[in-house]
C-alpha cells in the first residue's frame, strides 16, 4: 500500500495557441484540466500501473470538490483534508508555431496550523497496512519548512518507508531525518553538498556519500537530458537519457518516481528500478500537457533503456 501526500495540489490546466504575443487576446483550443501537485502525479501514474495507492492532499472549498472529481475520474482513490483557501491552479500554454511551452504557477492557500497537521496526524493514525509514504511538490504558505522530516518520522513508526521529490530547506531537512529514497536533481544536489561537482565521477561520489551518511537508503539523481544514476550504499548505477520528441515537460519527474516506486514495490531490482524510472520520466515527454506517463508507453521504453554499473574509481 502507497500513501502520497500532496501538501500544495493544484488543478493542471493546459491549452495551446498558435503564437504566444503581448496586448492581444489568444485563442486557445486543446483545453484540459487535470489533478496535479507532486504527489498527486505519482498517484496517478502508480494507479494506471495498477499499484495499490491512495493519494493524501488539503482541499480548498470550490477547486478543491473539482480535484476531488478529476480524481475520482481517473479511478485514483483519494483522501481531501478541508482547507479553508482555495486550492491553486497551474497553467501551460503550448505555443503551436514554435513547439515552446510557458508554464504559469499560481500562488497557492495559507493553511494553518491545524490543516497541515492534519495531514500528519493522519499519517501517524493510519489504521491499515502501509508500505511507503510519498512526499512530494513544494510546501503552500503557512507550512514549517520541516514539514517533510515530520512527515518521515510518522512513516518511520509507522513502519513505512519514505520517498521523496521536494526541493531546497524542505529537501535538507527531511535529508537530516533520513529516508528510503530522494529524487533531487543536479542542481539540487550542488545545494545540498555545498560544492559544485562537474563531472559525472563527481556527481556520483557527492550521492553516495549522502547514502552512506543515511541521509537515504537510495539516491536517484535526476541529470535532465543526460538521463539518470542511482546511488545505492555498495553500488552506482547510470541509465542515459532516451531520445525522444517532446510534447511536454510537465510531471516527467513525477512519472520518474512512480514508475520507480512501481518496480521497487514490486520486488524489482535497482537496475529494473532505474529502468523504469527512465522510462516513465520518457512516457511523460511524450504526452501532450499535463497527462503524464502512460503504463504501455513506459513498458515500450524500458526494453530501450541501457543501465550500467560504472567501474570504481
Amino acid at each position: 500500500m502507497i500513501l502520497t501526500v500532496t501538501p500544495n495540489p493544484a488543478i493542471d490546466i493546459s491549452a495551446s495557441t498558435q503564437t504566444v504575443t503581448p496586448e492581444h487576446k489568444l485563442r486557445c483550443a486543446d483545453v484540459r484540466r487535470d489533478p496535479g501537485g507532486g504527489g498527486i502525479n505519482v498517484a496517478r501514474v502508480l494507479t494506471r500501473f495498477g499499484a495499490r495507492c491512495t493519494a493524501l492532499y488539503p482541499a480548498g472549498p470550490i477547486l478543491g470538490r473539482l480535484l476531488r472529481e478529476l480524481l475520482d475520474r481517473e479511478g485514483v482513490p483519494s483522501i481531501a483534508l478541508d482547507i479553508a483557501e482555495e486550492t491553486r491552479e497551474s497553467f501551460t500554454v503550448l505555443e503551436r508555431a514554435s513547439g515552446r511551452e510557458y508554464r504559469f504557477v499560481l500562488p497557492g492557500p495559507q493553511l494553518e496550523p491545524g490543516e497541515w497537521q492534519a495531514c500528519l496526524d493522519f499519517v501517524g493514525g493510519y489504521s491499515g497496512p502501509l508500505d511507503y509514504v510519498v512526499g512530494s511538490g513544494s510546501l503552500p504558505a503557512g507550512v514549517p519548512q520541516d514539514f517533510f522530516a515530520r512527515l518521515a518520522r510518522a512513516a518511520r513508526q509507522r513502519g513505512a518507508r519514505m520517498v521523496l521529490d521536494t526541493s531546497g530547506p524542505p529537501l535538507a531537512a527531511a535529508l537530516e531525518e533520513g529516508v528510503y529514497l530522494a529524487k533531487p536533481n543536479l542542481r539540487e544536489l550542488r545545494e545540498l553538498t555545498g560544492e559544485g561537482p562537474q563531472a559525472e565521477d563527481d556527481w556520483a561520489r557527492a550521492a553516495q556519500s549522502m547514502v552512506r551518511a543515511g541521509r537515504a537508503e537510495l539516491l536517484a539523481l535526476s541529470l535532465g537530458h543526460r538521463g539518470a544514476l542511482l546511488a545505492a550504499r555498495d553500488r552506482t548505477l547510470r541509465a542515459p537519457a532516451l531520445q525522444v520528441e517532446i510534447a511536454s515537460t510537465v510531471g516527467a519527474g513525477d512519472s520518474f518516481v512512480a514508475a520507480m516506486l512501481w518496480r521497487l514495490s514490486s520486488g524489482g531490482s535497482l537496475e529494473d528500478a532505474l529502468r523504469y524510472g527512465v522510462a516513465g520520466g520518457t512516457a511523460a515527454l511524450l504526452a501532450p500537457g499535463t497527462r503524464l506517463a502512460f503504463e504501455e508507453d513506459t513498458e515500450r521504453l524500458a526494453r530501450q533503456v541501457d543501465v550500467r554499473s560504472p567501474p570504481a574509481r
